[in-house]
């Protein structure tokens, strides 16, 4: 009985080495250790519960964020941006909103930004489980563009607002703060901060 028992204890303990190395991998992509960690926002407003959840960059030692394509910064003019880190960044609403004077029906969106100089547009898109702006395929380490255009529900567009070297904000940040009547999304990064406003339609 004492060889059975042990031989069983120690196919267990090979299996289980064997096991390791296959494991190891896959947990280094739990969202806690990414680089860009999963970051969420919410707020209720009256009867509406509000809720983005997205990637959060640092800035690190990169000193062009937005800019020109020109320029080479991280996020160019002009070109749509997944509006943080990894994975799209989604926004959810239990009520219809108004965004800047704009209704989006109650329902889960893709939340992409195409920053500007001087303005943003902020697109709320139906097309949901993106890597970024397109599918990422893993068996094939193939990336698939898709057209994002046509899936817009909502597009509004919002000044930039430069913040003062004092107040630089490090990690990329989506935060809510109430106003009269609403909300502002505010998005803040580096020097530049947007602010999307909004309010729980009638």
């Amino acid at each position: 009985m004492k060889t059975f028992r042990s031989s069983t204890l120690v196919a267990g303990a090979l299996a289980l080495a064997a096991l390791a190395p296959v494991a190891a991998p896959a947990q280094d992509l739990h969202p806690s250790r990414r680089p860009s960690p999963l970051g969420i926002a919410r707020i209720n407003l009256d009867d509406a519960y509000v809720r983005v959840i997205y990637g959060r960059p640092y800035k690190r030692d990169r000193d062009n964020i937005f800019g020109t394509a020109e320029s080479k910064a991280l996020v160019p003019f002009g070109e749509r941006w997944r509006t943080g880190a990894n994975e799209a960044s989604e926004i959810t609403t239990t009520r219809d909103l108004v965004i800047a004077g704009q209704k989006l029906p109650a329902g889960t969106y893709s939340l992409f930004t195409t920053p500007g100089a001087d303005k943003w547009k902020v697109h709320f898109n139906s097309t949901l489980g993106l890597s970024g702006t397109g599918y990422f395929h893993a068996e094939e380490q193939r990336f698939e563009p898709v057209e994002l255009g046509p899936t817009d529900v909502v597009t509004v567009e919002v000044p930039v607002k430069a913040l003062e070297e004092k107040d630089e904000v490090d990690q990329f940040t989506i935060s809510f703060a109430k106003t009269d009547g609403g909300a502002d999304m505010v998005l803040s990064w580096i020097r530049t901060e947007v602010r999307v406003p909004f309010q729980v339609a009638k």
